[in-house]
């Protein structure tokens, strides 16, 4: 009952978040002193909202009212629906009704800070000049704009991401039930955030969906190779200049007869890449780029990892890597993955 009243004030936040204007949002002393003994239902704003307003318009062609209309619910209706907790991070996971938008959020400060401090700002310039990035879509960041005692004991995050949903049009898909998902990491890295945690401690559903593996091939024509590779090799070079590690490559194996609904802009990798046996569409983000290994929880993690791979000889581990290596590790799992016709 308090997890669900939790989350009802949590989605409330949010929803409140993203209709809120953000510029006649003020902040006073009066308000900081009130919302300070919020434990529940904390105030949040849409930070740099110019920029993922101009990312959302110009760059991704969505419709803004559309956008807006996501978030809107009935009265009576939750205003988002839950996912629920998908890895060991702590975050939680909503999507829009529509099922066109999730929500992440970012309870660790050495990920959100990375986010909001070293990577907005390039991202947004690179997204920029990449309209058709493998990178997913990040369409607002949610701050609260004062502590208050829920965030400073963990009660409820005070950083969420709004991103794509590539799973968009699936519910209404005659053939939903038969879209396959997976998130692909390079297979030989022992990963700490899985493996130093008691199995007792998380459900069998939580681990088996935390790593995946693809016993197949996409099936591409050359042009679609050219162009799906290319853009790989870019985004991973960008993640590697920016320090990161541990991201993924989210990827959906969709009947070929089906015709989801794509929003904004027609991405290939958004849209459905037809394979080229003309068995399946595919689409493919990369997902959960916040692990930099300049972060000090990061360096403090190697060290305990580090000296756990001296004893249980696990080998080599995503966050002990450098990023170069990553990428290389990465780039080449994905090459695996490919058959070109």
């Amino acid at each position: 009952m308090r997890s669900s009243r939790r989350e009802s004030a949590l989605t409330r936040s949010i929803q409140k978040g993203v209709l809120r204007d953000p510029d006649r949002f003020k902040k006073s002393c009066w308000a900081q002193v009130i919302t300070f003994f919020t434990i529940r239902r904390i105030k949040l704003i849409r930070s740099e909202s110019h920029l993922f307003a101009k990312l959302r318009r110009e760059v991704w062609n969505f419709n803004e009212d559309e956008y807006q209309a996501s978030f809107h619910t009935s009265h009576g209706q939750q205003p988002l629906k839950a996912i629920g907790d998908l890895g060991y991070s702590g975050s939680t996971f909503f999507s829009t009704l529509d099922g066109c938008f999730v929500i992440k959020s970012l309870p660790r400060r050495f990920e959100y800070s990375f986010f909001q401090d070293d990577l907005l700002e390039p991202y947004y310039e690179y997204m920029c000049q990449h309209p058709d990035s493998t990178l997913v879509w990040i369409t607002d960041f949610m701050i609260a704009p004062y502590v208050t005692l829920g965030t400073l004991f963990g009660c409820t995050p005070a950083h969420h991401i709004i991103m794509e949903n590539i799973l968009c049009g699936q519910a209404h898909d005659p053939n939903g039930q038969k879209w396959e998902t997976y998130d692909l990491k390079p297979i030989d890295y022992f990963y700490p955030e899985r493996d130093l945690l008691p199995e007792s401690l998380v459900s069998e559903d939580t681990l088996s969906r935390l790593a995946d593996t693809f016993n197949d091939k996409l099936h591409l024509w050359r042009t679609d190779y050219n162009r799906f590779w290319e853009a790989i090799q870019a985004d991973t070079k960008f993640l590697c200049d920016a320090n990161a590690v541990d991201y993924s490559l989210f990827m959906v194996r969709i009947p070929a007869s089906s015709e989801p609904l794509v929003l904004g802009r027609p991405s290939p990798w958004r849209a459905g890449i037809l394979s080229a046996d003309g068995k399946w569409k595919y689409r493919a983000v990369i997902l959960d780029f916040f692990w930099a290994r300049h972060k000090l929880h990061a360096q403090a993690m190697s060290g305990v990892v580090q000296t756990f791979n001296i004893v249980g000889r696990q080998g080599p581990m995503s966050i002990t890597t450098t990023p170069s290596e990553y990428r290389e590790k990465f780039l080449l799992m994905i090459e695996e993955m490919l058959q070109v016709h």
